[in-house]
């Protein structure tokens, strides 16, 4: 059960304090810096407040060590060309919505909903809070440590950027075990974003088992960036965007 995780790294460490929360095994990993965490709650006194603190006792810890899973997921070791995000100011907040990530390196934001964990607990109970928690956190942070397409505009203006963002987002924690995978269904387009997206690139790690983290590299690589010319430059010229993605479908459909 995932809550001795959590369990356990509340005793690794010292809040707030920006430094190596846990004995890091992983010797490619040895250096990661993990961020500091600013823990900020502004839900105190809701039913949402009162779930997550009974499921989360150190929120630092699991923000912190998720960090690590996201950039385990999309790198290989500390030494690549790594996003620094040293500090991440997180707000529990009782609104509407999800969460939502805001700024950029070296410091970031995120907010989560209270009233999210509340129908959270309402649709499953306790084991749902966190694996929604867990997972609504790793899309997040991978929008902090994840690479961006040069050449094409921005978020906002071009929707093959918004849909890398998006994609990779769900793709990482898809392939972390925060998705059922009764979610993944044939249709849309790989331009939809998200779990569209998502995990028809997680699906793509049976072409290349470095899938993901090559096709987040090819962002400092393939300029101007496109779906395509990533494809290509990850998996090979013989390869199109196209042809995989009829072959996903073909695939989610028997």
């Amino acid at each position: 059960m995932r809550l001795l995780f959590i369990a356990v790294a509340a005793l690794l460490v010292s809040c707030g304090s920006g430094k190596n929360v846990s004995d890091n095994k992983d010797n490619a990993f040895k250096n990661f810096n993990y961020p500091e965490v600013n823990f900020i709650n502004k839900a105190e006194g809701t039913k949402g407040w009162e779930i997550y603190n009974r499921i989360v006792p150190d929120p630092v810890a699991l923000i912190q060590e998720s960090s690590l899973g996201v950039v385990k997921t999309l790198y290989w070791s500390d030494a690549d060309s790594i996003p620094s995000v040293k500090k991440i100011n997180y707000s529990f907040e009782d609104k509407r919505g999800i969460s939502a990530k805001g700024g950029s390196v070296p410091e970031i934001s995120i907010f989560y909903s209270s009233r999210w964990v509340e129908q959270s607990a309402e649709n499953g109970g306790d084991d749902k809070v966190l694996y929604e928690t867990e997972g609504v956190l790793f899309h997040e942070l991978v929008h902090g440590y994840q690479l961006e397409p040069q050449g094409i505009g921005s978020y906002g203006t071009n929707k093959v950027f918004f849909a890398f963002i998006e994609g990779m987002a769900d793709a990482v924690r898809a392939d972390n075990g925060y998705f059922p995978e009764t979610n993944r269904k044939p249709g849309g387009h790989w331009l939809d974003g998200y779990q569209t997206t998502g995990f028809f690139l997680q699906w793509l790690k049976t072409k290349d088992s470095d899938f993901l983290k090559k096709f987040n590299r090819s962002a400092l690589e393939v300029v101007p960036w496109s779906f395509d010319g990533a494809i290509k430059h990850v998996l090979g010229d013989n390869y199109s965007i196209d042809e995989l993605w009829d072959e996903y479908q073909e695939f989610l459909k028997s």
